[in-house]
């Protein structure tokens, strides 16, 4: 007997890298829906035929989401079932389906999530960052002003921070962190998790940053970025800083006693100069 009900939406998450990242209750529920919405159907197809799911596919992508969403809901409501489904891992984080999952509730249908792959939570797991509280940013602006501005509301937050960035602007972002954060605040790049090239890099912004920028390699594939709230250590950092920035302003210039206060504290260089 199947298990997936009529008239409900089902939303299913799906591998982030590794194939084989797919539970067997997921692949059941997308074997068994009348159809599956999915962000990029020819990116999606492959991973299901691997599978042996042929269940008909239709594009619901961030160009379309509102035409389609209407069509999706009427058959919702006609008593078909339907899985929704990203490119990569949990939809809806970062990805296409907010309306469709919003109208579906409106019109009372519904709906049900098959839980699995999240890069966040993924790369979370493994950046050795506190766990306990933290906050997921997805994507920052593309241009650096408006990034440095965003990342400047949240520089308190004493929260560890998440955030999704494409690989071209990895490098870029990683540099406007470390303008804003400081050099000495943790940070960690995960990237191609569950992948053949996947690396988990975690270094103070300063080192982070310049090593990215360094190596193309890094500025490849999928990238997760976890930066460390600001927090007791960070403050403690600044304190060594200003006290050893005082000692060596007496017989030292300005900007070379703070960039030795700073590389034997870890604090930002640029903090040193206020209070």
């Amino acid at each position: 007997m199947s298990s997936v009900q009529p008239g409900c939406l089902w939303v299913v998450a799906t591998p982030i890298g590794h194939r084989d990242d797919f539970s067997a209750r997921a692949v059941a529920t997308l074997r068994e829906v009348a159809v599956i919405a999915a962000e990029d159907t020819r990116h999606s197809r492959p991973l299901l035929l691997h599978h042996g799911i042929a269940t008909p596919l239709i594009a619901l992508h961030e160009h379309n989401e509102r035409e389609v969403v209407e069509a999706v809901v009427r058959r919702l409501q006609g008593g078909e079932s339907v899985a929704l489904i990203s490119d990569a891992g949990t939809p809806l984080v970062s990805d296409p389906g907010f309306r469709l999952v919003r109208a579906a509730r409106a019109a009372g249908i519904r709906c049900s999530p098959v839980p699995g792959a999240c890069a966040a939570i993924a790369a979370l797991s493994v950046a050795g960052l506190p766990s306990d509280r933290f906050v997921f940013e997805g994507f920052l602006p593309p241009k650096s002003a408006a990034r440095r501005a965003r990342l400047q509301e949240l520089a308190g937050d004493p929260r560890t921070l998440i955030f999704y960035e494409s690989s071209h602007r990895v490098a870029e972002s990683l540099a406007d962190m470390r303008a804003v954060f400081g050099d000495g605040r943790e940070a960690v790049l995960a990237r191609e998790l569950t992948k053949l090239f996947e690396t988990v890099l975690d270094e103070p912004l300063a080192r982070l940053a310049e090593r990215v920028a360094n190596d193309p390699d890094q500025q490849r594939g999928e990238c997760v970025i976890l930066v460390a709230g600001r927090g007791e250590e960070v403050d403690a950092k600044l304190a060594e800083g200003r006290r050893v920035f005082a000692i060596l302003r007496e017989e030292l210039p300005p900007a070379k006693a703070a960039k030795l206060a700073a590389a034997v504290s870890g604090a930002a260089r640029k903090a040193l100069y206020e209070g």
